[in-house]
C-alpha cells in the first residue's frame, strides 16, 4: 500500500449492550468525538460519512453501519477507515484478519485502529506484529462475556424473572424487578374468545376470520403502537392461523414463566433455534392467568388431535370432519356433498364420506367405504348416549368396568413385568454384596488386582443395566394409577354430554379418539362394522394402516 495525499475518511463507531456497561468512555458519541478530532488534525483528510452500530455485537460482520461501511469502501467513495480500536470494528479474529490483511490492501484501503497503534500503512511496526494476538483476545473476551450472560441468563430463568424484552399479546410487561407480565385488559377478552372457540372445535382459520371481522388489532401492530413507532414488517394488518396457533401454544397464558425457549448456535452465529421442551425452564403459576388450567389442557388436546378441523365450502367443520379413517387402506375419509332431485322430496342435498384414497385414485385402489353422515353421527350419539345412561344409572359399576377393560389389555404384560421387576430387585440386593466383598478381597490383597478389576467392570455393568430395567419396571406399574385418572375423565366428560340433543364438533372432540369405517357389503341390507375409539378407554392409533383391535364395535344397517 502506498501513502496518499488525500483520504476521504469514513469513521466506524460501535457499542454493544455489553460494552455499554462497561461505562462512558467507549460510548458511541466518544468514540465519534475521539475520531472527528483525529480527522481535524490531519493533513489532507476529508471526513466523508460516520457509520454506526449502536446495539450490536462484534462477533457477527452482519451489521448494518459496517454493511455500508464495506459497500463505499469497496466502490471508492472512501479509502481511509478509522476506528477506536480493533474490537470495535469487530471481535471475530478471522474475519477481522481477512479484512485488514487481505480485502482493504486488494482495494488500496487504509485501516487504522486508533487505541491499538495500528495502522496498515506501516505493516512492520510492531502494533501490526501484535495484532493477530489483539485480534485473538478481543474474541476471546467475547466468548468469556458471553458465557457470563448465559449464565445470569439461567439463573434468572430458573429464579422465575421474565426475560424476553415485550409480553405476548393479551400481557403487558410488569414494572416490577422481575418483570413478570400483568394482564392487558385490552385484549385479554380475545384472547379467551380464542381459547374458547378452539376448545368448541373451531380451526385456526375460523379464529382469525372471527378476530379480523371484529376489527382486532394483530400482535405485532399492537406492540409498535404502543411504543410510538411504525410497524417495520410488510404487514396486511391482518389476524392468520399461524398468529393463532402461537397464542393457542404458548403456556403463557396459563401463567407460566417459560424461558429458555430458545437459543442461539454460538456467540459467533446469532441465528435463533427453539431447544427441545425438556431443556426450557418453566416456572409454574408465577402470574395471573388469561386462561384456566382445565382449558389450556383442552385446547391442547384439541390441537393435538387426529383431526385439525378442515372447513367445508360452507364455512363450518362437519362433528365428524377428520374423525374417520379408512379399515383397509388407512386413509381419512372425506366428506362429499351431493345435490339430488325427487318428485317426493324435491331439491335436497345428501352428505356421504367416503375414502380418501378411492375419492383420489378409484375403486381400482380401495372400495369407497361411503357412509351417510346422517346415519353416522346417528350412530355415535346413540352409543355416547348408551354410555351416558349406563353411567348415571349405575356410576361405581361403569368405572369397575371400564377399569377391569384397561386391565386386562395389559394383565400378562403387569403380571410379566412384577416379575422380573421382584428379580431385577433380588438381583442388584445380591451385586451390591458382591461387589462390596470383591472391594474387601482386592484390599486385602486375596484377590488379583487384575481379576477384580474384570469382575468389578462385569459386576457394574449389570448393576447398571438391571438399575434400568427396574425403573421401566416401576414406570410401568404406574400406569394403574394413570388409567384410574383416565377412566375418571371419561366417566366426567360422559356424564357432560349426557343430555347432548345432537353431535357438535365439541362433543366429538372431547370424546372421540377417532373412527374406523369398514368396507360398504355386497348386499344392501348386510350389517357393515364401525369401530369407535374413544379417549382415555381406547388404544391410540398407533399406525393407521396397521389397525389395533377396537375398543368398541358397532354393526349397522347401511341404509
Amino acid at each position: 500500500m502506498t501513502k496518499q495525499s488525500h483520504y476521504n475518511v469514513g469513521i466506524y463507531v460501535r457499542l454493544s449492550q455489553e460494552d455499554e456497561r462497561a461505562g462512558e468512555s467507549i460510548s458511541i458519541e466518544n468514540q465519534k468525538k475521539m475520531l472527528t478530532e483525529y480527522v481535524s488534525k490531519q493533513t489532507g483528510w476529508n471526513l466523508v460519512e460516520i457509520y454506526e452500530d449502536d446495539g450490536y455485537s462484534g462477533t457477527d460482520f452482519n451489521r448494518p453501519g459496517v454493511q455500508k461501511l464495506l459497500d463505499d469502501a469497496r466502490s471508492g467513495k472512501i479509502n481511509l477507515i478509522l476506528c477506536k480500536d480493533l474490537s470495535r470494528f469487530g471481535r471475530n479474529y478471522i474475519e477481522v484478519g481477512q479484512y485488514v490483511d487481505y480485502v482493504f490492501p486488494s482495494f488500496n484501503i487504509r485501516f487504522i485502529a486508533l487505541s491499538d497503534n495500528v495502522d496498515t500503512l506501516e505493516r512492520n511496526s510492531t502494533a501490526m506484529d501484535m495484532m493477530p494476538i489483539v485480534n485473538l483476545f478481543n474474541e476471546w473476551h467475547a466468548a468469556s462475556t458471553s458465557k457470563k450472560i448465559r449464565a445470569v441468563m439461567v439463573s434468572n430463568a430458573k429464579q422465575g424473572k421474565y426475560h424476553a424484552p415485550v409480553a405476548p399479546f393479551g400481557y403487558l410487561v410488569g414494572d416490577t424487578e422481575d418483570r413478570l407480565p400483568v394482564v392487558d385488559e385490552t385484549n385479554a377478552p380475545y384472547v379467551r374468545m380464542m381459547y374458547k372457540m378452539r376448545s368448541e372445535g373451531a380451526s385456526s382459520p375460523q379464529i382469525a376470520k372471527a378476530l379480523n371481522a371484529q376489527g382486532v388489532i394483530t400482535p405485532s401492530d399492537y406492540t409498535y403502537r404502543r411504543l410510538g413507532k411504525p410497524n417495520p414488517y410488510i404487514s396486511n394488518h391482518l389476524w392468520n392461523a399461524a398468529m393463532v396457533r402461537d397464542i393457542l401454544e404458548n403456556p403463557i397464558y396459563k401463567g407460566c414463566v417459560v424461558n429458555q425457549k430458545y437459543t442461539t448456535i454460538s456467540y459467533k452465529n446469532h441465528q435463533r433455534y427453539i431447544r427441545d421442551s425438556d431443556e426450557w425452564i418453566v416456572v409454574e403459576d408465577a402470574f395471573e392467568p388469561i386462561v384456566d388450567k382445565e382449558l389450556w389442557d383442552k385446547v391442547q388436546e384439541v390441537n393435538k388431535s387426529c383431526s385439525h378441523g378442515k372447513v367445508t365450502k360452507s364455512g363450518v367443520i362437519l362433528p365428524l370432519g377428520g374423525l374417520m379413517y379408512c379399515a383397509d387402506c388407512g386413509a381419512k375419509l372425506k366428506n362429499n356433498t351431493t345435490f339430488h332431485e325427487s318428485k317426493k322430496r324435491g331439491k335436497y342435498k345428501l352428505v356421504t364420506y367416503i375414502c380418501n384414497t378411492y375419492a383420489n385414485h378409484g375403486k381400482e385402489v380401495c372400495s369407497s367405504h361411503s357412509i351417510l353422515q346422517r346415519i353416522i353421527e346417528g350412530l355415535v350419539l346413540e352409543d355416547i348416549r348408551a354410555r351416558a345412561k349406563r353411567v348415571i344409572e349405575d356410576e361405581d359399576g361403569e368405572r369397575q368396568r371400564y377399569l377391569a377393560i384397561k386391565a386386562n389389555e395389559r394383565k400378562q404384560q403387569t403380571e410379566d413385568e412384577s416379575r422380573l421387576l421382584k428379580q431385577a430387585e433380588s438381583r442388584l440386593v445380591e451385586l451390591d454384596t458382591i461387589i462390596s466383598k470383591t472391594y474387601e478381597e482386592r484390599m486385602l490383597g486375596k484377590l488379583p488386582e487384575d481379576l477384580s478389576a474384570k469382575m468389578l467392570e462385569k459386576y457394574t455393568a449389570e448393576q447398571r443395566e438391571l438399575t434400568a430395567q427396574a425403573e421401566q419396571y416401576r414406570k410401568a406399574r404406574a400406569q394403574e394409577q394413570q388409567d384410574e385418572l383416565d377412566v375418571e375423565k371419561f366417566i366426567q366428560r360422559l356424564k357432560k354430554w349426557s343430555d347432548a340433543p345432537c353431535l357438535t364438533r365439541e362433543l366429538c372432540l372431547d370424546l372421540i379418539e377417532f373412527i374406523v369405517v369398514h368396507a360398504c357389503p355386497e348386499e344392501r341390507n348386510a350389517p357393515r362394522k364401525v369401530d369407535i375409539y374413544y379417549k382415555f378407554i381406547s388404544k391410540p392409533l398407533a399406525d393407521s394402516r396397521n389397525l389395533l383391535l377396537p375398543q368398541n364395535s358397532v354393526e349397522i344397517h347401511q341404509q
